[in-house]
């Protein structure tokens, strides 16, 4: 792919007419400057050469702002406006038609500039630039694009496509900056994706809540009493009661858990890309590396699967990584697909037999609810910080503790009784 750099623009008017006579005016007998041709069917074209040396043409049925648009023609800018807008971008340095760059041709320039990026970003990368290939929207200029435009195009995707506002907004986290490239670049004036989306579409995400302590243990129960799901229940509570991330707990190996200093080494994570190739990926965050306390019951999770983890003759083995805690049917480790499943199956089985339902459980709800757990016990903000792999504190506070109303009368009552 060729992607066009225009950085310097010769105008047709820079060109001095030394015979007075040579001058031309059009059919009103105005005087046409340097470049500027009325042609036969009336309309008005100015000519200018671009930096590769090749012309280029702008057209308009107006020569001046106040000339009346003849009937039946769409309106827009007089030639003498587009000609000044074009002197404006010569100035300010502006690629003239944004180097005819398409938004598709845009997102996969940006793209090419991600490197060392993680696996999930790449896949949110080549999901963009697959639905930008089908979609009309992809082959739009860039310089084209209005703000206005890309809000209708955002709103097209949720209320035509059926888009989640979390699919947009995975969408626009790849489009703004790549258009924000284009603006450093030059070859646009603003970022038509710099919005608030939030102002523009309607937030449909479901929130995802910690569940209550009465609701865990019910959830931690069931579980264990039935008779399919139950040699999942150690890996669950372990879940519930160390805030890992489902990525960090299917990676985590033998040597990760150390139970003469009662702790969890988190130093990687496993990945499995949509193509089925296992993957050992550094943590989300270098704060995510980290030792993670176990309490006694954490451990006795932890030994009943070492006791009862699958037996093969031959290891598998990701980038190194031996010793996987949980394998499946085909000797390998399992992933984090696998446990939302198992997840989802167990919400279904709960639901389909009592009648006071048990909201979404995931397994990022486990990691919720440990943190709103853990916030509401007292625990030191910057211990907890630690303990989740946040980078910034504000996340553990401001995204992970859940308080509500009941909450919030408790810690009165705490005051009132001091």
């Amino acid at each position: 792919m060729i992607y066009f750099s225009y950085r310097v623009v010769l105008f047709e008017s820079e060109r001095r007419l030394t015979n007075m006579s040579e001058k031309r005016r059009d059919s009103k007998g105005r005087l046409l400057h340097n470049g500027e041709v009325q042609q036969k069917d009336g309309r008005y074209r100015f000519k200018y050469y671009d930096s590769t040396g090749k012309d280029r043409y702008i057209y308009s049925w107006r020569l001046d702002k106040n000339d009346k648009m003849p009937s039946g023609r769409k309106k827009g800018p007089s030639l003498r406006e587009l000609e000044k807008k074009l002197q404006t971008d010569l100035f300010n340095h502006i690629v003239t038609n944004g180097g005819n760059m398409t938004v598709l041709e845009l997102v996969e320039k940006y793209v090419a500039t991600r490197t060392g990026v993680r696996t999930s970003t790449k896949a949110g990368y080549k999901t963009t630039i697959n639905f930008l290939k089908k979609d009309d929207f992809g082959r739009k200029r860039i310089d084209s694009v209005r703000i206005s435009d890309a809000k209708l195009w955002l709103i097209g995707l949720q209320q035509q496509h059926g888009k989640s506002f979390s699919a947009i907004h995975s969408i626009r986290g790849v489009l703004r900056p790549a258009f924000r490239m284009a603006l450093d670049d030059e070859l646009i004036r603003r970022n038509p994706f710099d919005f608030e989306l939030a102002t523009v579409l309607v937030n449909d995400s479901v929130t995802r809540e910690a569940i209550t302590r009465e609701q865990e243990c019910k959830y931690l129960e069931f579980v264990k009493n039935d008779a399919h799901f139950n040699k999942y229940y150690e890996g669950i509570f372990i879940l519930f009661k160390t805030g890992l991330r489902i990525s960090e707990f299917v990676g985590l190996t033998l040597k990760n858990i150390d139970f003469t200093n009662h702790k969890i080494i988190v130093n990687h994570q496993l990945i499995r890309t949509s193509n089925m190739t296992y993957m050992i990926e550094a943590p989300k965050t270098e704060s995510a590396i980290r030792e993670i306390p176990m309490t006694p019951e954490v451990e006795d999770a932890f030994r009943t699967i070492i006791e009862n983890r699958k037996k093969t003759k031959v290891e598998p083995m990701v980038d190194g990584y031996s010793g996987f805690l949980y394998l499946d049917k085909n000797n390998m480790p399992l992933v984090a697909l696998h446990w939302e499943k198992y997840f989802q199956h167990i919400l279904q089985k709960y639901n389909n037999i009592y009648k006071v339902q048990m909201p979404k459980v995931t397994p990022h709800v486990c990691r919720h609810t440990f943190c709103s757990n853990m916030a509401k016990s007292g625990m030191n903000p910057k211990s907890l910080r630690y303990i989740m792999g946040h980078s910034d504190i504000s996340v553990t506070l401001n995204t992970y503790t859940h308080v509500k109303f009941e909450d919030a009368q408790e810690e009165m009552r705490k005051i009132k009784a001091v």
